[in-house]
C-alpha cells in the first residue's frame, strides 16, 4: 500500500463513499456564507506571541497560531495543554496578558464586536445551559451580527437557519426547548449556530466531546466540506485519529507552549506521542482511508512497543519503532 498522505480531495471522496450512515440531507456547499472566498496563502488567523495566566499560572506562553483560508488545524495536546484558553484568547472571550491576534488582518481588539461576530463563530467545549429557547430560535440567534439594530428575522435568515439545522441532522427537534436535549444532541444545536451566523473562521473546542461515533463522523465530514469552500477552521480535538484523518495542520501543546507542528505525519511520530502525551503508540496507514492512524499501547514507563504481527516496522526519528501497516495486518493490531 503506498506511503504517501492522501491529499484532501482523496480523502474527502473516499470520506463520501466510506462514511457511516446516509448522506448529510444537503450539501455543505448549498448554504452560503459572508464573504465567501478562495483559499489563498494570507493568514485568515494570526496569533503571535499569546501569553495568558491566572493565579501566577502560565496557561499561555508565548503562543504562535496561523491558519488560511480553506484549512483545517486541529489543536492537541494533553489536559491542561492550553487548547481551550488559546481558542478563547483567538475569540476575544479571554484578554490574554500579552501578544496580538489579527482576522483577516486587522488587530483584534481594535475591532467592534460585532464585526468580529461577523468574521468569527466560537462552538465552546460544554453548550450553554439556555433555558426556555427552542432549538431554532437558539439557531436563529446566529443571524444577528447581520442584522441591523431594530430588524426582525426576515425569510432569508429562517431559510439560513433551516439549512443549518438540515446540515447538522437537528431539524427533528426544532420546536423541542433546549433543557429536553441531550449533551450530545445541544452540542449540535450549538454548530448549527455557528454554521448559521456565516462565519469566515470557525473556532470549535472539542466538537466530538458528547457525540456518538456515528455523528463524530458525520460532523468533522461537514467540517472538512465547509473548509474546502473556504471556510478557516480551527479546532481543539482530543482524538489523535480523528485530528490526523480530518486536519490539514496540527499544533501540539503542552504546558502552554507549542511542542510542535506542522502536516498529521510530521507531528504524530511515535517519539513525539511519547514525550508529550507519556504513552507508547503505534503509528501507520489506516487501510481503508489511507489516513495517518495511532494505536496507544500503554503507558510509557511500563510498555514495551511491539509491531503487530505481519506489519511493517519503520524508524521513528528517535529511533524508535514506528509502525505502518499493510491492509493484511491490521487484524492483528491489539
Amino acid at each position: 500500500m503506498s506511503k504517501h498522505r492522501p491529499s484532501v480531495s482523496d480523502r474527502n471522496n473516499h470520506a463520501a463513499e466510506q462514511r457511516a450512515g446516509e448522506a448529510w440531507p444537503e450539501d455543505a456547499r448549498d448554504l452560503p456564507r459572508q464573504g465567501q472566498a478562495k483559499p489563498d496563502h494570507s493568514p485568515t488567523v494570526e496569533a503571535k506571541a499569546l501569553s495568558f495566566s491566572v493565579n501566577a499560572k502560565q496557561l499561555l506562553d508565548s503562543v504562535d497560531l496561523r491558519a488560511e483560508s480553506g484549512q483545517f488545524v486541529g489543536l492537541i495536546g494533553p489536559n491542561g495543554a492550553g487548547k481551550t484558553t488559546l481558542l478563547r484568547s483567538i475569540s476575544n472571550v479571554l484578554s490574554y496578558d500579552q501578544g496580538s491576534v489579527r482576522l483577516l488582518g486587522e488587530e483584534l481588539d481594535k475591532l467592534p464586536a460585532r464585526h468580529v461576530a461577523e468574521i468569527l463563530a466560537l462552538v465552546p467545549q460544554i453548550a450553554p445551559y439556555t433555558q426556555g429557547f427552542t432549538a431554532f430560535e437558539l439557531v436563529l440567534m446566529g443571524r444577528y451580527p447581520h442584522m441591523g439594530r431594530f430588524q426582525v428575522e426576515g425569510k432569508e435568515d429562517d431559510g439560513i437557519a433551516e439549512r443549518a439545522m438540515r446540515l447538522t441532522e437537528t431539524e427533528s427537534f426544532a420546536t423541542r426547548t433546549l433543557e429536553t436535549l441531550s449533551g450530545g444532541e445541544r452540542q449540535r444545536v450549538f454548530l448549527a449556530r455557528a454554521i448559521a451566523q456565516q462565519p469566515r473562521v470557525l473556532l470549535l473546542d472539542e466538537p466530538t466531546s458528547n457525540l456518538d461515533v456515528l455523528h463524530q463522523l458525520k460532523i468533522l465530514t461537514l467540517v472538512r466540506e465547509l473548509v474546502d469552500d473556504g471556510l478557516t477552521a480551527v479546532a481543539a480535538i482530543h482524538d489523535l485519529n480523528l485530528a490526523a484523518r480530518f486536519c490539514d495542520r496540527l499544533v501540539l501543546l503542552a504546558d502552554g507552549e507549542v511542542q510542535t507542528e506542522g502536516v498529521p505525519e510530521d507531528v504524530l511520530t511515535a517519539e513525539t506521542i511519547e514525550a508529550v502525551f507519556g504513552v507508547e503508540a503505534a503509528v501507520y496507514r489506516e487501510p481503508a482511508t489511507g489516513a495517518l492512524a495511532i494505536s496507544l499501547i500503554a503507558a510509557a514507563e511500563s510498555a514495551d512497543v511491539e509491531a503487530p504481527v505481519g506489519s511493517e516496522v519503520m524508524e521513528a526519528p528517535s529511533g524508535k519503532p514506528a509502525v505502518a501497516a499493510r491492509s493484511e495486518a491490521t487484524s492483528g493490531i491489539r
